[in-house]
């Protein structure tokens, strides 16, 4: 849950971060609203959950899962905006014109460096066998 948490904040971030850099919306074109933004982080979040569970089933999780993780969630993000553009308005141009500025405009990368972080991160702490925190005196219990 760390890391997809992670991949969120940090997606968000940065294409806020983007926005504010370039002076313009991730998003530029008019009349479209915030749905297929919406659409768009929705999959790329659950596409990371999935990409990232299955690279943590192995016993040993490799940090070559990572690439392919980042750009699984990037292209999830880019089909799942085109076809939230498509959808209400029908015009395939207007939804690839909108997929296309994501990938010139930089958001594309955003989405992939923020995966790809967020990816080695979670693959880190399960390598490490990391455990939940426990109270001093949980810890003295196991001593006993």
């Amino acid at each position: 849950m760390f890391a997809i948490i992670g991949f969120f904040a940090l997606a968000v971030f940065g294409l806020g971060a983007l926005s504010v850099a370039t002076d313009a919306d991730v998003i530029s074109t008019p009349g479209l609203g915030q749905t297929p933004g919406i659409v768009g982080m929705i999959l790329a979040v659950a596409v990371f959950a999935l990409s990232l569970g299955l690279a943590l089933r192995q016993r040993h999780p490799s940090f070559w899962s990572v690439p392919s993780a980042a750009v699984a969630t990037a292209l999830a993000h880019l089909v799942a905006v085109w076809v939230a553009v498509l959808v209400p308005g029908g015009d395939v141009i207007v939804a690839t014109a909108v997929a296309g500025d994501l990938v010139r405009g930089g958001a594309s990368a955003v989405i992939v460096l923020a995966a790809a972080v967020a990816a080695w991160g979670g693959i880190a702490l399960r390598r490490t066998r990391a455990q939940h925190p426990r109270w001093p005196w949980e810890r003295h219990d196991e001593e006993s």
